[in-house]
């Protein structure tokens, strides 16, 4: 077996257009809490050529603020608002690209009810998994938050078909302690 090159996701980026009302949605609809803010107002932007070059972002972008949250066990969030000439739409589940985080929850309609309450939009009723994933209560559903990125709600309470073939199993957040 190899050594693996990474330890695992450390965190996932998301730009948004308005980073206090992301903060709040974070906060309100996930239960997020901020660990730093890295730039904000009363700071230099981060721009200019290299600064371009190094993040392959469009002449005159600019960063103007970086915060970085903490959801339960898992990767930090972390927040960025730029300014560029012409922004385009969040990804679609169709886009090229990473185009989801998904999120463990043990309590499905808690956390849609939550999350709807915060201003995320619940795309489907959940489904149940199928194939590999199906089992009693293994269920998955979609939310957009208010600033478009696209959330998956999974939890998968019961033993999975797959792991009758393997020894591998997917990484699943410990149950918090309160």
């Amino acid at each position: 077996m190899s050594i693996p090159i990474t330890r695992g996701i450390d965190h996932i980026g998301l730009t948004v257009a308005d980073i206090d009302a992301a903060e709040r949605f974070l906060i309100d609809g996930l239960g997020a809490v901020l660990v730093y803010e890295a730039l904000n107002e009363t700071m230099p932007p981060f721009k200019g050529a290299e600064f371009e070059k190094a993040l392959g972002v469009p002449a005159g972008a600019e960063v103007n603020a970086i915060r970085m949250y903490r959801i339960g066990q898992g990767p930090g969030i972390e927040l960025f608002r730029y300014t560029a000439d012409a922004p385009r739409p969040a990804l679609r589940a169709c886009d090229r690209g990473w185009q989801h985080i998904a999120l463990y929850v043990d309590d499905m309609e808690a956390a849609i009810e939550r999350i709807g309450t915060a201003g995320g939009i619940l795309l489907s009723a959940p489904w149940d998994l199928q194939g590999a994933e199906s089992g009693p209560g293994n269920r998955f559903c979609f939310m957009t938050a208010p600033f478009g990125a696209l959330i998956e709600l999974v939890s998968y309470p019961s033993p999975q078909p797959y792991e009758a073939s393997t020894p591998l199993r997917r990484w699943k957040p410990p149950v918090a302690r309160t």
